[in-house]
C-alpha cells in the first residue's frame, strides 16, 4: 500500500520515502557528464538537499543557468556585480568632476558655493566606498 505526503513523494506501508512520479513528459535526450569524486559528493550532497535524484537535480541545475544565459555560481554572480561595481566607480568619479568643475567657475564667479562642496565631498566618499567593495569582490575572485 503507497501514501503519498503533502510534498509528493510517496511512502510505503512501513513509511520508507519512494521516488516521486516522474516527469509529466519524458526526457528522451541523453547527456553524460564525468566528474571527480569531490564534484560527485557535492552533487550528491545538493541533490539529496533538493530531494531530488542526482539526475533530475543536474538536469533542473542546468536548466536554470542556460535559461538565465550563463553559468550558475558565485564566481560568476561576483564577476557581475565586479562589472556592475566598477561601472558605478567610473559614474560617481564623473559626478565629482562635474562638481569640481562646477565649483571651479562659481569661484571664478565669486558665488558662494553653498552646498556644492558637501555634494562633492558625499560624492567622494561613495566613490571610494564603491572602490573598496569592488577590491573585496575583485580578490573573492582570486
Amino acid at each position: 500500500m503507497k501514501r503519498v505526503t503533502s510534498d509528493g513523494s510517496q511512502t510505503n506501508v512501513s513509511g520508507q520515502r519512494r521516488r516521486r512520479p516522474r516527469q509529466p513528459v519524458p526526457r528522451t535526450r541523453w547527456v553524460e557528464v564525468t566528474l571527480t569524486g569531490e564534484e560527485y559528493s557535492v552533487i550528491e550532497a545538493a541533490a539529496r538537499r533538493a530531494g531530488l535524484a542526482r539526475r533530475a537535480y543536474i538536469a533542473q541545475a542546468v536548466l536554470a543557468a542556460a535559461a538565465t544565459g550563463g553559468p550558475l555560481g558565485d564566481r560568476e554572480l561576483l564577476r557581475r556585480m565586479l562589472i556592475e561595481l566598477m561601472r558605478a566607480a567610473g559614474l560617481v568619479r564623473r559626478i565629482g568632476t562635474n562638481l569640481n568643475q562646477a565649483v571651479a567657475k562659481l569661484n571664478a564667479a565669486g558665488q558662494p558655493v553653498g552646498d556644492l562642496s558637501d555634494y562633492a565631498a558625499e560624492s567622494i566618499r561613495r566613490a571610494h566606498h564603491i572602490d573598496r567593495v569592488a577590491d573585496a569582490v575583485r580578490k573573492a575572485l582570486g
